[in-house]
């Protein structure tokens, strides 16, 4: 499982059209094959800042997702939202299961 968190720093004078603009990315994500979760999270403490938290399948659907039309048209209009590059931390990761 490849788990993703992109840490958005958006301009607060835009945060209204990026909370729009990341709900077509966020529908359409959710809906790929390779999919497990997608889902964007506000720091509770910094208002601006956005976590994008991403659980694929394997590397195959991240890449996948990477070259689709929603991601290529959301990521080409997402500097004009944001006060600071993102950044992008990319995990190798699986579910362990818990002894109750």
């Amino acid at each position: 499982m490849i788990i993703i968190h992109a840490e958005l720093q958006v301009n607060i004078a835009k945060e209204e059209a990026f909370l729009h603009e990341v709900q077509d990315l966020i529908a359409a994500s959710q809906q790929e094959e390779g999919n497990v979760s997608y889902s964007l999270k506000r720091d509770v403490e910094n208002p601006s800042h956005f976590t994008m938290v991403e659980v694929w399948k394997d590397i195959e659907a991240v890449q996948f997702h990477n070259s689709t039309d929603h991601f290529k048209a959301f990521n080409g209009k997402a500097t004009q939202y944001l006060a600071a590059p993102p950044a992008i931390k990319l995990y190798d990761g699986q579910e362990l299961q818990l002894n109750a």
